[in-house]
């Protein structure tokens, strides 16, 4: 058991078609026709305030093959599944109180080999207006999304309709009688689950307090660090069996060890180490949604004494996920913003001061947390394609404050860990990974190499 290096990668249900649907009526060139417009949810309302080149808010979600990718069909496949997906066919507009998506209806975005580094922001304008971008490398097909559009949940929707239809067309034969049909377990439900499930709340449910941030020397402008680790499930399995915790809590635990380790060095701290862990909302509240529906909690340590022991700070960050992931307090949560969005007064309040208020409460939660780490989950492909899909990964931008973050996802028997940073010192990752293989985790270990002298 332990670390090995891979070879240096280069990383530079269709139910609710009869949902209301808002139309706007427009006249162009003396015909009328109708544009489909639509609400942004409760939390995408953020992201066009606060998105730029230092801050995209864009994540990816790749799908690696066993075949090299060729850019002709997988331009067709883009072509053929986009106007089947009407959370993606979309484009962003200013109005005077709220942004708001209107149906784009251009030409699909030009696919292209990937030449620069994960997450970058997207402009619109030079995107025939649309908010996510496809390209590929090699083996690998990324999907990069705007999070206005979509969570993780949302992408990883589309990206398997986009290779299912891209290896039809290279393999015919797996057309079969369905032709190209979507799947029966692809959803177009474009419900708002925030406004269809909140209850009305006053209690302030997020951090503001500010926690201990990483910080250090920079990567080059523009350099976005990848690093990925390959565990087996069953051997995690093994060692969260043993400290008696799920492997969510196991891996966001030894995170926070890290940190506690080689930013601390094992030292008292006026400030906790705070991790924000997304979760998915869907099985919760018995939603299909392909919108933004997720809400955050935060595992929380705070080191006041002179040594704490893994099994210690483990057990302080299992019970924070535990008192915080149920039902009951993840309603609050999100009501708690859907309430804000519902006063009168805020409703009536132009954009530009919306925009104000609320790159004012970002600032404050964003600087309450340490990193975010995102688990995307088990991603299961139908079985026909099967023996065409060989991983899939997930990785965040950078985000005020937080120059680390990490995205779990597994495929198989297999879980990758993937950090994606902007500081020149890999400590904190190359701790992670250690006490993983301490633990007896065999870690493969594979990195666009930007740490690398």
């Amino acid at each position: 058991m332990g670390l090995s290096m891979r070879k240096k990668a280069t990383e530079p249900a269709q139910e609710g078609r009869k949902e209301e649907r808002k139309t706007k009526t427009i006249k162009a060139e003396s015909t009328m026709r109708e544009i489909r417009w639509d609400k942004l949810d409760n939390t995408a309302h953020l992201f066009p305030v606060i998105a730029g080149d230092s801050m995209s808010n864009v994540y990816r979600i790749s799908v690696t093959l066993t075949e090299l990718i060729q850019s002709g069909p997988l331009q067709q496949a883009l072509d053929m599944v986009l106007p089947k997906f009407d959370g993606f066919n979309l484009r962003l507009r200013q109005g005077v109180f709220w942004y708001y998506f209107e149906e784009n209806g251009k030409p699909a975005p030009k696919v292209r080999e990937e030449t620069t580094f994960p997450c970058r922001y997207i402009y619109q304008n030079r995107n025939n207006s649309y908010m996510f971008r496809v390209t590929y490398y090699r083996y690998r097909i990324n999907l990069e999304v705007f999070h206005v559009l979509t969570d993780g949940m949302g992408g990883i929707n589309f990206l398997k309709e986009l290779t299912y239809q891209y290896l039809r067309l290279v393999h015919p034969e797996l057309k079969g009688e369905k032709g190209d049909l979507l799947a029966s377990t692809t959803s177009l439900n474009r419900e708002d689950s925030f406004l269809k499930n909140y209850r009305k709340s006053s209690e302030k449910g997020y951090q503001t307090k500010k926690a201990y941030l990483i910080k250090g020397e920079r990567l080059s402008p523009g350099e976005f660090g990848i690093m990925h680790g390959y565990m087996q499930v069953p051997e995690l399995k093994r060692v969260c069996h043993q400290y008696g915790v799920s492997i969510n809590e196991y891996l966001v635990g030894v995170f926070v060890w890290s940190v506690y380790r080689e930013c601390m060095h094992g030292m008292p701290s006026d400030k906790p180490v705070r991790v924000a862990v997304p979760v998915n909302l869907r099985p919760y509240f018995n939603s299909i949604t392909t919108k933004n529906f997720f809400v955050m909690v935060s595992a929380e340590f705070h080191p006041v004494e002179e040594e704490y022991t893994f099994e210690e700070v483990l057990s302080v960050v299992k019970d924070s996920l535990k008192e915080q992931i149920n039902k009951e307090n993840l309603e609050r949560l999100f009501s708690y913003n859907v309430s804000n969005e519902k006063i009168l007064v805020a409703r009536a309040a132009p954009l530009l001061i919306k925009n104000i208020a609320m790159r004012l409460v970002y600032t404050q939660s964003a600087l309450a947390n340490t990193t975010t780490i995102t688990n995307i989950g088990n991603i299961t492909v139908d079985e026909a394609y099967r023996p065409y899909v060989e991983m899939f990964h997930s990785c965040l931008a950078m985000s005020k404050g937080q120059h680390i973050k990490g995205n779990i996802c597994s495929y198989g028997s297999t879980l990758v860990f993937s950090f994606s940073y902007d500081l020149a010192d890999a400590s904190v990752q190359r701790g992670f990974f250690r006490k993983i293989a301490d633990d007896g985790v065999s870690v493969e270990i594979e990195s666009n190499g930007v740490n690398y002298e």
